[in-house]
């Protein structure tokens, strides 16, 4: 379970991607739904997305499952920040 910020972000990921797919281990993200579904969809050894919505409160559009799958949206990362929530749990 790579965690994209432990590992090295996306580089990182495809580091271990790699090894797991020489390995045939498969491969289920940690944490940053919104990143790590994008990094599965490369990934070739890929199993589970772990969906834990953190950051969902705070999207314009959080990343919902349907079906039980969860596809990838927008350019970088597609996430939108709903500025009026971020302000609401400013400190």
């Amino acid at each position: 379970m790579p965690d994209l910020v432990k590992v090295g972000g996306f580089t990182g990921w495809l580091e271990a991607a790699r090894l797991a797919e020489t390995a045939s281990i498969p491969v289920s993200s940690h944490m940053l739904v919104e990143a790590s579904a994008h990094a599965l969809a490369v990934t070739p050894t890929r199993h589970w997305l772990e969906y834990l919505d953190i950051a969902g409160p705070v999207l314009r559009s959080p990343l919902r499952p349907a079906d039980g799958n969860i596809t990838a949206q927008g350019p970088g990362i597609g996430i939108t920040w709903d500025c009026d929530a971020v302000n609401k749990y400013a400190v």
